[in-house]
């Protein structure tokens, strides 16, 4: 380290703070990384070193970073009304214009939005209130909620119960009564000797098996994520969506597909849904609503399941910063920024197309057994035998891949033996290649570590 300061800060780290998703002993011996400032699709740390944010930030800073129009638009607010609810029937401009703006991005139907502040709260809005629907219509058994081995849908009791992630569901009793899940739809890592059509059906069959397992009189919805992010960028065979759409419309069950990833131009369109033409009833949404310069999180709300949340009295359910007027005017700055500069189109017609020609390259380089993505997301397998698809046992492959990549100035998530990426959506394509090359690098370097430990 050459700048003194970065050792006060690593301290301040040991003595008071607790990260998420931590081993804080590990952490505490290896000291923080401390990121300094940003700009465009780069970090700096603190010890001066640049690096490219292929994960924009937490899947989050689509605009990129530095974006004054979304500053100014905070501040202009924070003079106007720096803050007021939406409880006791009162409401504020920016939240109700927000609103507006959203439904008429969303898919047909979907109408309606209760703001969280963040994609947790908005999942845990989901689960209640899936279960008030029901209960409005005389229904109350109809309560479980069926989500997927893997899939993520945040980190308070009710969204990492939803969510299919066994290390958490291992740490304070969870799930919590009532949550289901099946298999996902990860053709590589699970898909054994079917092809990728034959498998995604029948990852989609074990929806309405559940179904009929649990009895539809006690299914209240079915959550999913379009692509699953933080289960590795699991993107489904082609046949999986539409097995599943034909399941749905046999069941009484509403549809949630949980958009806090996909939303807002990840996958060249403004919402995963509109990719892979779902219908959901409901739709949480979070991240690339502000590209992350400020919390903010919501449900998107079919006028359907509204039509019977009007006739069922209070919904009992709200937050302190519930549209705060701050968020959602950076929001709107932000979604209107991404319209006037057409991003999400350019992320359909020139980086995406780019990014995922180039991101394939990878898959000739003999640790990747495959190399997958959509839009301006992306993943790729780590494997010691391409064919047989055989990991590198107990070597932590992908933990080695990401310090060799912090080493090379590139942000690359590990999720297991599987390295993934989302950067912002403003990246272009000489950055791309500069990615790519810094990803090749660091395959390179991971290959040579391991050769022969494995």
């Amino acid at each position: 380290m050459s700048n003194p300061q970065t050792e006060q800060w690593q301290t301040l780290s040991r003595q008071h703070h607790l990260a998420p998703f931590t081993d804080y002993q590990a952490l505490n011996r290896k000291g923080a990384r401390i990121i300094t400032k940003a700009s465009g699709v780069y970090l700096w740390d603190s010890e001066g070193h640049k690096i490219l944010d292929g994960m924009a930030g937490l899947w989050c800073v689509n605009v990129g970073y530095g974006r004054e129009e979304l500053v100014e638009a905070a501040a202009a607010q924070m003079r106007e009304l720096p803050y007021y609810n939406l409880f006791f029937q009162t409401a504020h401009p920016p939240a109700l214009e927000l609103a507006q703006e959203i439904a008429q991005l969303a898919p047909e139907g979907l109408d309606h939005v209760f703001f969280t502040g963040s994609g947790s709260e908005a999942n845990d809005t989901v689960l209640r209130m899936v279960r008030h629907y029901w209960a409005t219509l005389g229904q109350p058994d109809k309560q479980v909620v069926i989500g997927r081995w893997n899939g993520y849908h945040g980190s308070t009791i009710a969204g990492a119960s939803l969510g299919g992630m066994k290390g958490m569901h291992a740490q304070g009793g969870l799930p919590i009564p009532g949550i289901e899940h099946i298999d996902q739809p990860y053709w590589y890592g699970e898909g054994g000797d079917m092809t990728p059509e034959d498998f995604g059906v029948w990852a989609a069959e074990q929806l309405e098996k559940k179904i009929l397992d649990v009895g539809e009189g006690r299914v209240a919805a079915f959550i999913a994520e379009p692509i699953q992010g933080a289960g590795g960028v699991i993107v489904p065979p082609d046949s999986y969506w539409p097995k599943v759409r034909e399941i749905l419309a046999k069941y009484d069950i509403l549809f949630v597909a949980d958009e806090v990833i996909c939303g807002f131009g990840r996958t060249g369109e403004w919402f995963g849904s509109q990719y892979y033409d779902l219908k959901p009833d409901l739709m949480p949404i979070a991240k690339g609503l502000t590209s992350g310069y400020i919390p903010m999180g919501g449900v998107v709300v079919h006028e359907r399941v509204v039509k019977v949340l009007d006739r069922g009295g209070e919904f009992a359910h709200g937050f302190t910063y519930s549209g705060h007027p701050v968020a959602a005017a950076v929001a709107l700055a932000n979604i209107r920024l991404l319209k006037r500069e057409g991003i999400v189109t350019q992320v359909k017609t020139q980086t995406a197309p780019y990014l995922q020609q180039r991101w394939r390259e990878l898959a000739e380089h003999p640790l990747v057994g495959e190399a997958r993505g959509v839009g301006l997301v992306a993943a790729i397998e780590l494997v010691k035998n391409k064919e047989t698809r055989e990991r590198y046992s107990g070597l932590e492959v992908g933990m080695r891949c990401r310090e060799h990549c912090f080493a090379n100035g590139l942000v690359m998530r590990a999720v297991g033996d599987t390295m993934i990426i989302a950067p912002p959506l403003v990246i272009n394509k000489e950055e791309i290649d500069e990615l790519i090359d810094k990803a090749r690098t660091c395959l390179d370097l991971t290959v040579r570590e391991v050769s022969g430990k494995g």
